[in-house]
């Protein structure tokens, strides 16, 4: 078996021969310069196929801004945990697709202008001298191009080409999709600039921008696209939260059209600013409505006492009435003032209470100062529920399921409650105050009824109008200070650094780094050829290279063989190839007769690894003894990959394995063959212990009964490289030939036979070349198929003839590379 110490040789031996590499290198210098030459025109075509990708932002800034003629009682703002939380809620927004789509809507981008160029169609919004402005109510053709060409300063001319006698439209206020019948397929039009165009596909106004003089006579493309496909690329706005300044915001985008970019990104955070702005005016809004109804019922009321008034006056002296009255009467409006706004008071928590139990939307509730509620729970719990309120609107298509969305719905439960307590607090003291107030009217109604009826009708009518007048002026400031209150309000969001084109800008593609990865490509490519041919040709070319690693002794050098089958010295005797292994018997006679041998003599013949021609040089070395009238037997011990008996057209059903496990007797298992004089002993049937039945005394039995009968034994055995049989054969063989196949066999296999016979595994051994030949050819062969599966990972198939292309992936690779 290997042994982890065999493969020092990749410390030895075979460390990399950097100088003959370098020289490798240099002799493919054709293939570097053509592989830079494909590497930088694709970087040439890469780099002018793609449009320049461009980098726009934008910072704003997020902080409180109060309103300096809000009280403390009045303050809408509504901090949402912090500063932090409410960035967060913006960042959410500008990425939501309800903001996108309005943005989108005001700027008409779902419109494309584009120009054709050689290899793409170039974005050119803002470089055209024209804007068109669709009518959203009507169709567009969907999805379709339009060509526009100005024609002149004042004219331009509209080319339609439809595929068949229907096509899709949209229709923007909705964003629906029809299809039309249409009865024109080719439609040339000329229109004026700024005159309608009202087709049954198109309507729109083209109106010029900038002087149309660069682009009169130049085709423009223009193409509606889908409403929501076009929100969605703009949903991918970057939005980034400065870590170290949590109140900034960083916007940006990337696109091919900075002036289209620019604009988006300014229309956004103007789009956003507005949408906060309005939200913080609710509070006013719903404040200001709710006065303008009570002034208008207020109007009716202040009218019809002030009559009452007037027609009294005309009937009587007033001075005397109201001399004698005038202490009532002060008391009297004191007090009905007072319990009138007790009674507002109660009517806007009872009504405030319904709207909490039977409402979910509480974004239009007015403000609790109205009625004159100035207790500051109630009313920062208001202004707190109509923020929240109006937030939850605004995010229950875009963010829903969002912890956002799910955080300001808990908000809103828990700030209901609370106010609904502080409701139903306030509201027990009003109903205290009340009783208070009517005990005291009571009181002073009381002595008004000892006066002359006639005072006592003109105090009663001057008590309903000086009431009416008061309420009227209470609400008549209040709504002034509300209008006021809107007219102040500023929004929480703020341009630091508007979006603009200031040149730069460049994300891509770079130019220069594509040329740079070029020119590195172009290198490492042929680089890594070289290497895998340097790498792979690192097997056995000619006797120099075993002799520069082995002081093993070559014994003989064999030849390519060109016969069918393994019989090459028995079909052609008289080639060169047989006499090559005359010269090896010869030499084998001089070994045995330098061991002083006596009697019959053995020789095991093994390899590295499968495919190196051991079966080959076993069947023809035995040969050549048989041929000279000496009695051989070739014994087959290779017990995993029985092979012999296919040259000699015998049966495999009986061999070595019956012998050494006693199931047959020596003569049983002997077969003759169709050569005189020579013999063969299958391997038989393959056991399940190969190695044990080796080591057996069957087998030592074995071969000295052989010795009294042979003059010569050819053991064939396995690789020695891949399994440890060869090895225990080694004691019963007077010599030992290790075959090396040209081109084949690897120079660590060699330094891995060093150290075997180091450690006297192999004795009296000597190496026989295979498969030469002068010019070292991928693509020689021998006509059989040999492979292990021993589980070290090796296993070759190189069954093919000399004039053929290799049978076996790495064959074909070797014959594809070297045949030359």
């Amino acid at each position: 078996m290997l042994d982890i110490k065999d493969f020092s040789f990749f410390e030895k031996q075979n460390s990399f021969d950097f100088k003959s590499f370098l020289i490798k290198i240099v002799s493919y210098w054709k293939w570097f310069l053509v592989s830079l030459i494909v590497t930088f025109s694709i970087a040439h075509q890469v780099n002018v196929r793609k449009q320049k990708i461009f980098g726009i932002g934008t910072t704003i800034a997020v902080k409180e801004e109060n309103n300096p003629f809000f009280t403390s009682n009045t303050s809408l703002v509504f901090n949402w945990g912090g500063t932090s939380d409410k960035v967060q809620m913006i960042s959410t927004t500008l990425k939501s697709r309800s903001h996108n789509e309005l943005v989108v809507d005001e700027l008409q981008f779902y419109t494309d202008y584009l120009i054709k160029t050689d290899y793409y169609l170039k974005d050119v919004y803002g470089q055209v001298p024209f804007k068109i402005t669709v009518d959203k109510t009507k169709g567009q053709l969907h999805e379709q191009f339009i060509k526009v060409k100005l024609t002149s300063a004042d004219t331009y001319q509209i080319a339609v080409s439809i595929p068949s006698n229907t096509t899709n439209v949209i229709k923007y206020s909705d964003n629906s999709v029809t299809n039309i019948p249409v009865f024109e397929t080719e439609i040339v039009k000329k229109y004026r600039v700024g005159q309608q165009v009202n087709l049954p596909f198109l309507n729109w106004k083209l109106e010029l921008t900038k002087a149309p003089a660069d682009f009169i006579g130049k085709e423009i493309l223009i193409r509606f696209n889908s409403f929501d496909e076009t929100v969605t690329t703009y949903k991918g706005l970057e939005v980034e939260i400065d870590v170290r300044a949590g109140s900034i915001i960083r916007l940006g985008m990337q696109g091919t059209n900075k002036e289209r970019m620019v604009d988006y990104l300014n229309a956004t955070v103007l789009k956003l600013i507005e949408r906060q702005l309005e939200q913080k005016n609710k509070f006013a809004d719903n404040t200001i409505a709710f006065i303008d109804e009570t002034l208008q019922r207020m109007e009716g009321e202040l009218k019809d006492s002030g009559e009452d008034l007037k027609d009294f006056s005309r009937n009587n002296n007033i001075l005397d009435i109201e001399d004698k009255g005038a202490n009532f009467k002060q008391l009297l409006t004191e007090n009905d003032i007072k319990k009138q706004e007790v009674e507002r008071k109660l009517a806007y928590l009872n009504s405030l209470k319904s709207y909490l139990n039977g409402s979910v939307d509480f974004s239009k509730l007015p403000a609790p100062t109205v009625a004159g509620i100035e207790e500051p729970n109630i009313v920062n719990n208001v202004a707190k529920l109509i923020a929240l309120s109006i937030e939850r609107s605004n995010m229950v298509y875009s963010a829903k399921g969002n912890i956002f969305y799910e955080r300001i719905d808990n908000e809103i439960q828990s700030v209901k409650k609370v106010l609904l307590e502080n409701a139903n607090s306030l509201k027990n003291a009003l109903q205290y105050d009340l009783r208070q107030v009517d005990t005291k009217l009571s009181q002073l109604e009381s002595e008004v009824k000892k006066l002359p009826e006639t005072n006592q009708a003109y105090l009663n009518i001057s008590r309903k109008y000086d009431l009416s007048n008061n309420i009227y002026n209470t609400y008549l400031q209040k709504r002034s200070e509300a209008s006021i209150v809107k007219a102040a309000n500023l929004s929480d969001i703020q341009f630091i650094d508007p979006a603009k084109d200031v040149g730069g800008g460049l994300l891509g593609p770079k130019t220069a780094v594509n040329y740079v990865l070029a020119f590195f490509i172009g290198l490492f490519i042929p680089l890594v050829i070289v290497f895998f041919i340097f790498f792979i040709s690192n097997s056995i070319q000619n006797i120099d290279d075993i002799s520069a690693i082995t002081q093993i002794p070559i014994i003989g050098i064999v030849g390519v063989k060109h016969t069918e089958s393994n019989l090459s010295v028995f079909e052609r005797p008289k080639s060169a190839l047989s006499e090559s292994f005359r010269a090896i018997r010869s030499s084998l006679q001089f070994l045995y007769k330098k061991q002083s041998s006596e009697g019959a003599k053995t020789l095991m013949l093994t390899s590295s690894v499968s495919g190196e021609g051991k079966t080959f040089c076993s069947i023809n070395i035995a040969t050549v003894f048989a041929l000279s009238e000496k009695k051989t037997i070739i014994l087959g011990l290779d017990l995993r990959k029985p092979k012999i008996f296919d040259d000699f057209n015998i049966r495999n059903d009986i061999g070595a394995v019956n012998y050494l496990i006693g199931q047959k007797s020596l003569e049983e298992v002997i077969q003759s063959t169709h050569i005189p004089h020579l013999d063969v002993i299958t391997s038989g049937p393959i056991p399940p212990n190969p190695s044990e039945l080796i080591l057996g005394e069957s087998m030592k039995e074995m071969i000295e009964t052989l010795k009294k009968t042979y003059d010569y034994i050819v053991l064939d055995t396995p690789p020695v490289g891949l399994v440890s049989d060869a090895l225990e054969l080694a004691q019963y063989s007077d010599v030992t030939l290790y075959i090396v196949r040209q081109n084949f066999t690897k120079k660590e296999m060699l330094t891995l036979l060093n150290n075997r016979t180091k450690r006297g595994e192999l004795n009296n051994i000597s190496i026989v070349f295979n498969g030469y030949e002068n010019k070292a050819k991928y693509g020689t062969g021998y006509g059989y198929g040999y492979g292990y599966g021993y589980g070290y990972g090796y296993g070759y198939s190189n069954g093919y003839h000399e004039d053929d292309e290799p049978r076996g992936f790495w064959a074909k690779m070797r014959y594809k590379l070297f045949k030359k």
